[in-house]
């Protein structure tokens, strides 16, 4: 019998995409499947459309907008299966996108994280910033993914239609095994929106589990759905969760001279941005650290986790990629990491 999967899409005033994009998953071919809606208290006419025109979908209707992380975190406490799909509302799935995914995940015990090729849906011969071809992590907790440097994206030409090990899945379309979601406590609720799925997966390995890529699996992506590029809010919270989250998983011997590093290169990032007058990035960077070093010393910064040095983990590039692209000017995945 085929393992139950839950494709969970939070939602958040996003009736546009639901209309849009939901045909196509209910559409799958996967057949013991269940498709769920979890909305997080949004205020456009969503339910009321999921319940007149999708009354085969499943609703979960959150208190409050929790964000991405405790979004999820509330709504797969109430949902039963063998697999999630968390699964964005901006996102055109295509046939048999579940199948190879289930398969590969299937075929050892340890798989536990797993995300498909993701594409850009306004462009479908290019991959998209959120995930592309598999998520790496440079050596100062930069994220980068085959097929994406920083904003610089590769066409599709079939160059990574394979499966390999990836340290992060896209919070596009992220498979996971529910037991192991649930066993790692989720995703971690302080984060809101970005890099929550980056820090999940690094825990996930920690605790001795794969993440890995499956080419034979497409989906499409818009990206930017709820927070488009160059807000304010998605500058702090990139900032400040990217740093929260190498405070949490770093080794000890690792963390602070890289967490020193890594505000440097905030520094010069804010300098940059304020020399080209943009007053809002500038801010944005300025308060990441000011709620970093908040949480910092905390008591939830206590994570009582255990740490593995960067070199033991699969997807780990130790190079600096802002180095390799900024200065040495490598702009393509494969001039970068061979």
């Amino acid at each position: 019998m085929q393992p139950s999967v839950a494709i969970v899409i939070l939602n958040y005033n996003g009736r546009k995409f639901l209309e849009k994009f939901l045909p196509n998953v209910l559409a799958s071919t996967y057949i013991n499947k269940r498709v769920i809606v979890a909305d997080n208290a949004s205020t456009d006419d969503s339910v009321s459309i999921l319940r007149t025109h999708f009354p085969e979908v499943e609703i979960i209707l959150n208190q409050k907008n929790y964000g991405f992380a405790e979004g999820y975190n509330q709504a797969l406490k109430q949902v039963s299966a063998d697999y999630y799909v968390l699964l964005n509302s901006d996102v055109e799935v295509t046939p048999g996108w579940i199948e190879p995914v289930i398969s590969l995940m299937q075929s050892a015990e340890n798989i536990a994280i797993c995300q498909p090729k993701v594409l850009s849906y306004h462009d479908k011969n290019s991959f998209e910033y959120a995930g592309a071809g598999g998520g790496l992590l440079d050596h100062l907790g930069y994220p980068l993914a085959r097929g994406r440097i920083f904003e610089v994206l590769e066409k599709d030409n079939g160059q990574y239609n394979d499966n390999t090990d990836i340290f992060w899945a896209s919070g596009a379309t992220l498979y996971i095994k529910a037991s192991v979601y649930h066993a790692l406590g989720g995703l971690y609720a302080y984060f809101f929106a970005h890099q929550e799925e980056i820090d999940l997966c690094w825990r996930a390995q920690i605790q001795g589990y794969r993440v890995m890529y499956c080419g034979a699996s497409t989906i499409y992506h818009i990206g930017g759905g709820t927070l488009p590029k160059g807000q304010y809010r998605k500058t702090y919270l990139n900032f400040r969760n990217n740093l929260v989250m190498l405070s949490r998983n770093l080794h000890w011997r690792e963390k602070y001279w890289k967490l020193f590093i890594r505000l440097s290169l905030d520094g010069v990032f804010a300098i940059k941005t304020l020399l080209e007058g943009d007053t809002e990035s500038i801010k944005a960077v300025f308060f990441a650290h000011i709620d970093f070093y908040k949480w910092a010393f905390s008591r939830e910064n206590d994570t009582g986790t255990k740490r593995l040095p960067f070199s033991q983990l699969k997807g780990g590039v130790n190079k600096s990629i802002v180095w390799e692209h900024f200065i040495k000017g490598k702009k393509y995945f494969s001039e970068i990491v061979d």
